[in-house]
């Protein structure tokens, strides 16, 4: 079940963040993301607490990506990594070019 919650939710031309509201690393990773010109519908947030897999869902998120730590950031099917991974592409401008290259913004 877990697997194929985050496998539907993993799309090509999509950004995809897993997250965990109280978390504060997830809520610095949304503030970041919601301040790109993002296409509609191009960018989800998953709250794996509003499941009740959530520790199956980290485990399979370990297995995808090597964590099971949240923020787990995935840009098309490419997971990289979490808030100081998006942090540092933001900064060297990879972010953005990663984001236009699959078409998400406006």
């Amino acid at each position: 079940m877990a697997q194929e919650f985050v496998n539907c939710k993993i799309q090509p031309g999509k950004v995809v963040v897993f997250i965990k509201p109280t978390c504060p690393y997830c809520q610095k990773t949304q503030e970041i993301l919601r301040q790109l010109p993002f296409k509609p519908g191009l960018l989800e947030f998953v709250d794996i607490t509003a499941t009740n897999n959530t520790n199956e869902i980290q485990d399979y998120l370990q297995q995808l990506t090597g964590a099971r730590t949240v923020p787990r950031v995935f840009i098309g099917k490419d997971c990289i990594g979490g808030c100081s991974d998006l942090m540092a592409m933001q900064q060297n401008g990879e972010l953005m070019a990663r984001l236009k290259q699959i078409g998400v913004l406006r």
